[in-house]
């Protein structure tokens, strides 16, 4: 049988967005993680320049970005990486898109990929894209339930992804348990670190804090640096896995436009921008957090990451967001378009400006 491809999980809001609609102003869309706020003016002006439009980049990044990047990591986790296990990819989810498909390449007698129950949509149609077989990893507490993947599961891994700070829940992982596990059963680990610069329980944290063998880390500058529309990220750890990644997207042709790398090397060298940033989402989330709570919705501050995971007794995740709607003009995305698990929730990105989330925090106020 052929693949019909789902509908795409955010253009099932159009309801939602008609029962905002109602409201002066229209509807504020805090549906989907795109960042509202201005990139760093350096970046922007680097990226004017053009440098390098003329040539093919290479795949891998140019020595420029993969040393920003390092020299990142290095301040932000305290993890020395060579540029040469650090390589470019055309935004993270990319790479969260194909990565399935390359590893079974590269181990072809196994065809499954865990990921969490509760997460990001792409890690599941990765596996799908690929022809290979999706298997959900229970969470429980936010974490990573590891002892409750079946062992033959464990045996047809591929791959185990994690995300920490989780998309959509906010939770922090215990990366060093989960890079000790795909050790000890011989699985890579991804860990989609994109919102680490947004910890707010404690430091940021990588994976490779933990050692690099087997594991891989992956990196955005649309979340650190508001550039979701250049379309850059990197990964990292693992040589051999690197090196294999590296070659292979090499041949498919991937690689970041030249100008782009050029600007989000400038960004990752800068780390004020971000600082900035970290203190407009904090005041967001306990805006919407306070807001929310008094209309009678639970929705706890996060670990990490800019979104809220919001549930109120009695109420699934499509009744809770057209409640939502309707009193605030906030469109929020129900839980379930992040896993079965998520039914009973709603996440709710704080990606518009100050000025229109006051208003719809007024409005759930009921002032």
């Amino acid at each position: 049988m052929s693949f019909t491809p789902p509908p795409y999980p955010y253009e099932r809001l159009d309801v939602l967005k008609k029962l905002a609609a109602v409201h002066d102003g229209g509807p504020i869309d805090c549906s989907i993680g795109t960042p509202i706020d201005a990139p760093p003016q350096a970046v922007l002006e680097e990226l004017a320049k053009g440098t390098g439009a003329r040539g093919y980049p290479t795949s891998q990044g140019s020595p420029d970005f993969r040393t920003a990047a390092a020299s990142w990591m290095q301040r932000r986790f305290g993890v020395t990486v060579s540029i040469n296990d650090v390589a470019a990819c055309i935004g993270t989810k990319e790479f969260v898109g194909t990565l399935a498909g390359y590893l079974h390449l590269r181990s072809p007698e196994r065809d499954t990929v865990l990921y969490p129950a509760i997460s990001y949509p792409t890690y599941a149609m990765g596996a799908t894209l690929a022809g290979l077989r999706p298997v959900p990893v229970t969470v429980r507490d936010g974490r990573l339930d590891l002892e409750s993947i079946d062992r033959d599961d464990v045996d047809r891994a591929l791959v185990l992804w994690a995300n920490s700070p989780s998309n959509p829940t906010g939770y922090l992982d215990d990366l060093e348990h989960v890079a000790a596990w795909g050790r000890r059963h011989g699985v890579p680990v991804a860990s989609d670190e994109c919102y680490a610069e947004f910890t707010w329980a404690g430091p940021p944290r990588s994976i490779l804090e933990h050692g690099s063998d087997g594991v891989l880390a992956l990196h955005s500058s649309s979340k650190r640096s508001n550039l979701a529309g250049i379309r850059a990220g990197f990964y990292a750890g693992d040589e051999e896995l690197v090196n294999f990644l590296k070659s292979v997207r090499q041949h498919a042709g991937f690689m970041v436009p030249a100008p782009v790398q050029a600007a989000v090397a400038v960004a990752y060298n800068d780390d004020e921008h971000v600082a900035r940033q970290r203190e407009r989402y904090w005041s967001r989330l306990s805006l919407m957090s306070e807001a929310l709570g008094e209309f009678g919705v639970h929705a706890p501050l996060p670990e990490g990451a800019f979104y809220l995971w919001c549930s109120k007794e009695g109420l699934d995740g499509w009744a809770l967001a057209g409640e939502i709607a309707e009193r605030s003009a906030l469109v929020v995305s129900p839980g379930e378009l992040y896993g079965e698990d998520g039914r009973n929730f709603v996440r709710l990105a704080v990606v518009q400006s100050d000025e229109r989330l006051a208003l719809a925090a007024a409005r759930l106020r009921g002032e």
